[in-house]
């Protein structure tokens, strides 16, 4: 069973948010010709787009051609709305949810159970937050994406420890997506906030659990992932190590060197580089590295696929990586197609 786990949506539709809370800045759609519409944040366009990101018949069509048995998608993180007032964000998240499940059961019949989701919470308030992704749950969502932080609260924040050991406690696996890159002034250009920003957001995150003492609060069950193969964390591991063993101060509140919670997470293949790809092999091992492509988006891996089946890997690890992590890690079981 080949698994992508990490793909994105938005609704063809939704209200207006501004209409209905207030405010401005409020993420929006506007369908500009058949199959094409652009994303937008109050009034200012934000992101081109195609109806892959809703159509299940397009998605289910894109996947035959790439040879992928079950997509997972999770909302595109715009629409997180951590800034917002807790309840506003809380019925947001409940609306981009159900809507994340209509396009899941949209593939229905012979290609029903292809399409999962993963849902959203208001992270901005952790009471909020357990509740929806409890309730997403049991509504037939199969784990959470949550954004790396919220405003200057990192991923060892007390109230997000809190959260993922909810999560914990109910088995329900976490995706960590990056999202409003640090250094946006100076990233704007060419995409920079993308190609720079979200490497090192990653970065940050898991090195701020690690440091911050996060991992030692947490289960040893929780099961938790970071996008784009855990960003730049891989290839600057040594460097990360090399300040705990030298410097009291770089050791912050861990109780262990950075390597020893390698084991603690796990990541997705967006890499786009065969030699990144064995690197991260090498360092997260071959259980904690899943395909993830990013798609239906220009950035993401367009055949989906491709990097893993070409890097000359072993039978055993290609077959973890192309779906047997990720089927243990979201307790995915084979559709009936």
């Amino acid at each position: 069973m080949i698994i992508d786990m990490h793909t994105h949506f938005v609704p063809k539709a939704w209200p207006d948010l501004a209409a209905r809370f207030g405010g401005d800045g409020w993420p929006g759609i506007r369908h500009t010709g058949p199959g094409k519409a652009m994303l937008t944040v109050g009034a200012r366009d934000f992101r081109p787009v195609h109806s892959a990101l809703w159509d299940a018949a397009e998605r289910i069509e894109a996947m035959d051609r790439d040879g992928i048995d079950v997509q997972v998608m999770c909302a595109t993180p715009f629409l997180f709305g951590y800034h917002r007032q807790p309840d506003q964000a809380a019925s947001c998240a409940e609306m981009f949810n159900d809507a994340a499940l209509e396009i899941c059961a949209a593939a229905s019949g012979p290609q029903a159970g292809r399409l999962r989701a993963l849902c959203q919470v208001p992270l901005q308030d952790i009471d909020l937050a357990c509740r929806e992704v409890t309730r997403a749950a049991k509504s037939g969502h199969i784990g959470v994406q949550i954004g790396n932080h919220v405003g200057l609260r990192n991923m060892d924040d007390e109230g997000i420890v809190t959260f993922l050991q909810h999560c914990a406690g109910e088995n329900v696996p976490v995706l960590v997506h990056p999202w409003d890159m640090m250094g946006a002034d100076r990233t704007k250009q060419y995409m920079m906030g993308w190609t720079v920003g979200m490497p090192a957001e990653t970065q940050l995150s898991i090195v701020a659990m690690i440091l911050g003492g996060a991992f030692d609060r947490l289960p040893l069950d929780l099961k938790l992932c970071f996008a784009h193969g855990g960003g730049s964390f891989a290839f600057l591991l040594g460097r990360l190590e090399n300040a705990w063993h030298n410097r009291d101060i770089a050791r912050g509140k861990s109780a262990h060197p950075p390597s020893h919670y390698c084991d603690r997470f796990s990541v997705d293949s967006a890499v786009f580089d065969p030699r990144a790809l064995r690197l991260l092999i090498d360092v997260m091992g071959e259980d904690r590295v899943m395909l993830g492509s990013d798609s239906p988006f220009p950035l993401g891996e367009l055949q989906v696929g491709r990097l893993i089946r070409e890097c000359a890997l072993g039978e055993a690890t290609q077959s973890k990586l192309m779906g047997g992590n990720a089927a243990r890690f979201f307790g995915i079981e084979s559709p009936a197609h």
